[in-house]
């Protein structure tokens, strides 16, 4: 695919500037480009983009293992882990239209040969992350015990609790180093960037390993341990990004950053720089960044307020089961849902920035042939994603990588069972959000993520008040079950709702 830019100035030139990059599997309207073709596009962008996506889940991810492991079957660390990250990822994800929304507006325009457009984008988007992320640690440090109890903290006993309140103050400090990462990784996806972030991932996840070593390991300092980690490897993550976007530290693929080839540069010899911008843009500017970014984000909090709430019903308990369990077992399950979604949403960061770049250039035959693609990879993915889980499930190495506690581990297995099978339909509605939010859907996104939720919140309520034996044989009699029997329905609605569109005739993609 032969990828063009323009001048800075978003006119076209005839000084040769418009230069093609060294990627010519197929040019972007020639009809005989076929399947295979944008296959290797899309894995080519999906590969790499994995290793952004993944960096804050996978550190998580570590910090929870190694918590887990090091507890001696205290089940209040993990409880207590696991009702500030639940309130931390609510808190982080609803801000996610800085990558979201920004990645399809900076392609769209680079695409157009409208350099300018894409760099000013680029600079609102980091100014705007910036700006959050400050306001956001304010608000988690000021009001942290409220929000806490909202969480069940309460529920989970005092010592949860403290473990609670020391990993959300130290976590707290981290909002504006994972914004500017994920406006970051907006900005370097909208230049068909993915392959940058793998080189990031290597340096975080290395501090963040060899930090959670001395400090929890070593120095048992528990969930404040495993919260330093994070926080400062998120930190340098952010500061990498940013040199790279000035143009002080080489990209991997060279399309920004200080080692750019001439030929994508703005005039032939200067490399693009991206800064945050310390000027009040004019609201035409900004109108486009912000529209999109207020649908994503009322499409965020909605989903994350049902994620925030599924943590706090698991923290209540049901039955048999203690608080402290249900909510360590919720913590460890939802952080390998989480990582296997990443994987999945590489592959819909992929299409969203090749819908993008093909519409910009009003391409209907590829946008349509990289949607179809993309769903047939995700199916593959998600089935191989299921075989996987399956494998570690049976051998008992998932359980035993996370805890030694049986009652965790109990609470666990079934709740592992319904992540295995989810992991099909999962898949499918990251590459439906990836097509949509590529063709800039996101209000129609945000309507029905509304109506997804209503759903799921009244499938909970019917399987947690049901009196029906043969319904609690099937579908289990605990709280924490029905938790995760709702999220199925979730993105069950979810994918309905996204392929409704997605073939509809009158709509962009017209699959």
């Amino acid at each position: 695919m032969k990828l063009y830019y323009g001048s800075l100035n978003g006119n076209d030139s005839d000084n040769g500037s418009d230069v093609p990059l060294e990627h010519d599997d197929c040019k972007v309207k020639e009809p005989s480009c076929t399947n295979e073709d944008y296959g290797k596009d899309i894995l080519s962008l999906a590969i790499p983009a994995l290793a952004g996506l993944a960096i804050d889940p996978l550190m998580t991810l570590v910090d929870t293992a190694f918590v887990g492991r090091c507890a001696n079957e205290d089940s209040a660390q993990l409880a207590g882990m696991g009702s500030a990250a639940a309130l931390l990822t609510f808190s982080f994800y609803i801000f996610n239209f800085l990558c979201t929304a920004t990645t399809p507006l900076v392609s769209q325009a680079r695409a157009k040969m409208d350099e300018y457009k894409a760099v000013m984008v680029g600079g609102q988007a980091l100014s705007l992350a910036g700006l959050l992320g400050v306001t956001l640690t304010g608000v988690l440090i000021a009001f942290h015990e409220p929000l806490l109890q909202i969480m069940g903290t309460s529920y989970t006993g005092e010592e949860a609790n403290s473990y609670a309140t020391s990993f959300l103050l130290v976590r707290a400090f981290s909002a504006p180093a994972i914004f500017v990462c994920s406006a970051a990784t907006g900005i370097l996806r909208g230049y068909l960037d993915t392959k940058t972030a793998i080189a990031v991932l290597a340096a975080a996840n290395t501090i963040n390993l060899s930090l959670d070593v001395i400090l929890i390991t070593g120095l048992r300092m528990g969930p404040a341990g495993a919260a330093i980690a994070t926080t400062t490897a998120e930190w340098m993550s952010a500061i990498l990004y940013l040199l790279i976007l000035g143009g002080k530290l080489p990209s991997i693929d060279g399309y920004l950053g200080s080692n750019q080839k001439p030929e994508i540069s703005s005039n032939g010899q200067d490399i693009i720089r991206i800064f945050p911008t310390v000027n009040i843009p004019q609201w035409t500017e900004m109108k486009p960044l912000v529209v999109a970014s207020s649908s994503v984000f009322l499409r965020t909090v909605v989903l994350q307020l049902f994620l925030s709430g599924a943590a706090s019903l698991a923290a209540r308990g049901y039955g048999d089961e203690s608080s402290a369990s249900s909510v360590a077992a919720h913590q460890i399950a939802i952080q390998l849902w989480l990582l296997c979604s990443f994987a999945c949403d590489a592959l819909a960061a992929a299409s969203q920035t090749l819908v993008a770049d093909s519409l910009g250039k009003d391409d209907e035959v590829a946008t349509r042939k990289i949607s179809g693609t993309v769903f047939t990879y995700s199916l593959s993915l998600g089935i191989l994603l299921s075989i996987t889980l399956v494998g570690g499930t049976m051998s008992g190495a998932l359980l035993d990588a996370f805890t030694n506690d049986p009652s965790i581990q109990a609470a666990l297995q079934p709740i592992l069972y319904l992540i295995i099978l989810a992991q099909p339909i999962n898949s499918l509605v990251f590459a439906a959000d990836g097509v949509l939010q590529g063709a800039s859907e996101f209000t129609y996104q945000a309507k029905t993520m509304w109506i997804s939720v209503g759903i799921a919140i009244l499938s909970f309520f019917m399987l947690q008040y049901n009196n029906i034996s043969q319904m609690q044989t099937l579908f289990g009699n605990n709280t924490l079950e029905h938790v995760w029997e709702s999220i199925i329905v979730l993105q069950l609605c979810r994918g309905i709702t996204s392929y409704i569109k997605i073939i509809d005739k009158r709509g962009p993609i017209k699959l």
